[in-house]
C-alpha cells in the first residue's frame, strides 16, 4: 500500500428535469466519492476539471475545494459530494485531478478518472480509479 493513495469514484447523472435540449442545455449532477485508501492522513485543497462536450468544446474548471470543504481524510476516512454541470450538447465527457497536502507535508494529485455525460444512458456504472 502507498502512503498517499486515495480511490475516486464518480457517478453521473442526466437531469431532464433541469434541461431544455431545445435551448441547447443538458444539466448532469455528478456524486464523487474521495477514499483515502493510503496510509497517511491528507487534506483535499484544489480540483482541476476538464469538460468536454459532444461538439469538442472544452472548458477549464479550477477552484479550491470542493463544494466549499476542504477536507482532511485520515486512512480509510472518505467524503462525498454531488456537483453539476451544464452542456450544449447531449454527450460529454469530465475528467480531471484533486490537489492533496498530507499531514507530513507531501503535495501530491490523484487523478479523477474520465466519465461519461450522457443524456440517453442513465444506466453508466461508475467510473472509479486508485492512485498507486
Amino acid at each position: 500500500m502507498s502512503k498517499y493513495q486515495f480511490t475516486i469514484a464518480v457517478a453521473p447523472q442526466y437531469l431532464p428535469d433541469q434541461s431544455d435540449p431545445e435551448q441547447a442545455i443538458f444539466s448532469f449532477a455528478y456524486t464523487v466519492t474521495i477514499q483515502n485508501t493510503g496510509e497517511v492522513p491528507a487534506q483535499l485543497i484544489a480540483r482541476h476539471w476538464t469538460i468536454s462536450d459532444g461538439n469538442g468544446h472544452t472548458e477549464e474548471v479550477k477552484g479550491l475545494g470542493v463544494v466549499g470543504h476542504q477536507p482532511l481524510l485520515k486512512p480509510g476516512e472518505s467524503f462525498e459530494y454531488t456537483s453539476g454541470c451544464r452542456l450544449r450538447t447531449g454527450t460529454g465527457a469530465m475528467r480531471g485531478s484533486y490537489f492533496f497536502v498530507a499531514e507530513d507535508g507531501e503535495r501530491f494529485d490523484v487523478a479523477i478518472p474520465t466519465f461519461v455525460l450522457d443524456a440517453t444512458d442513465n444506466s453508466l456504472p461508475p467510473a472509479s480509479h486508485t492512485l498507486h
